[in-house]
């Protein structure tokens, strides 16, 4: 019985590895095509086109995994019944469940390897993409007296401090700070300007600073050579919310939640984004079960690409569902654990029902 479940599962590694492969390749190349314009403008060249579409591979790897574990799946049990191998696995007592249960392993171990990458090298890489493409394009676009930059703006609260960061400079601080401090009453108490701003030591030196005190008796203007100002927020926090959270870690979603609520702001996109993160296998495994009613039932005999046509729908159709749940429990106020876990368990519960029709 082993040596059926490794053969079945050798199946649907190799459904899976092809499909990925292909899906990875053709949204690496439709990325490139889309950086070739770009290619001769400012510092930006080909080479750094290059690096910047290898840096997103890991990224592609990640999102595209469950739509490959649904084809992958079509395509490796669908291999076996075209050539009657089911029929004879069937045949010698193998239950439908223990086929799917030696997909299941397979594509569970591979969905580890997935989340694994997309919780380390993905995010980190993806940062790398961004800031190579970034710095390379502004290259030369600067004068000499001025500093390189690129635009970020970027709000941020710290208490009764709201804080706004327009530039960060390719030496790894930042350009065009606006500080603004209220008074508990939520009054404008003080305006702080700073040209550039680092940091340092668990808090933040601003450089080159304009400072406004504003009161009943008038607006007291004064210059500083640099002011500190000590807050929790630090550039981890403010890369976590500059880049989409569904490219962040789950520690980083994590970190900029937590920071979010301290400050008593809404972070309901942000969980939404790492629950979903954490039904990642649940998504697998629906991926899975999803695939195997199309082998047993009509499409068993059909050609290999009718049925990944009919997995590409159903797999489009729960990508469909997925953003729709998301999108309106961020409107309703839903709780994200019940917004990430809907979409599955609904198709989870349909095939299920479905197989068992099969017997």
């Amino acid at each position: 019985m082993r040596k059926i479940d490794r053969y079945i599962g050798l199946a649907v590694f190799l459904g899976i590895f092809i499909v990925l492969f292909v899906l990875v390749g053709l949204f690496t190349f439709f990325t490139f095509i889309e950086e070739i314009e770009d290619i001769g403008k400012q510092g930006y060249s080909t080479w750094d086109a290059t690096l910047y579409v290898v840096y997103l591979m890991p990224r592609h790897i990640y999102d595209l995994f469950p739509t490959a574990v649904l084809l992958g799946t079509l395509i490796g049990l669908g291999g076996l019944a075209n050539n009657n191998e089911l029929t004879v696995i069937r045949a010698a007592g193998v239950s439908i469940f223990r086929i799917t249960l030696a997909s299941l392993q397979v594509s569970l171990f591979l969905t580890l390897m997935a989340m694994l990458l997309g919780e380390t090298i993905a995010p980190q890489w993806g940062q790398y993409a961004k800031d190579l493409r970034a710095n390379a394009k502004s290259e030369h676009q600067v004068h000499s007296q001025t500093f390189s930059h690129r635009w970020y703006g970027y709000w941020g609260r710290e208490g009764d401090d709201f804080i706004s960061i327009q530039r960060i400079l390719s030496d790894g601080g930042f350009g065009d700070i606006a500080l603004y401090r209220l008074t508990p009453d939520k009054q404008l108490q003080t305006r702080i300007y700073a040209r550039k701003a680092y940091y340092e030591q668990n808090g933040w030196r601003f450089l080159e600073v304009r400072k406004q005190d504003i009161s009943t008796q008038g607006v007291y203007e004064s210059e500083l050579a640099e002011y500190r100002w000590d807050a929790e927020l630090n550039p981890e926090l403010v890369k976590h919310v500059v880049v989409r959270p569904d490219k962040l870690s789950s520690f980083g979603l994590y970190e900029y939640i937590q920071y979010l609520k301290r400050n008593e702001q809404n972070s309901d996109e942000y969980e939404l984004a790492l629950w979903s993160r954490l039904s990642y296998p649940v998504v697998s495994i629906t991926m899975v079960f999803l695939a195997v009613p199309f082998i047993f039932g009509s499409l068993r005999s059909v050609a290999v690409g009718e049925r990944i046509l009919t997995g590409a729908f159903f797999g489009i159709g729960f990508y469909m569902l997925n953003k729709t749940v998301g999108n309106a429990s961020l409107v309703y106020g839903w709780h994200p654990v019940f917004s990430a876990l809907l979409p599955p368990l609904i198709f989870l519960a349909i095939t299920i029902y479905l197989m068992r029709r099969k017997g």
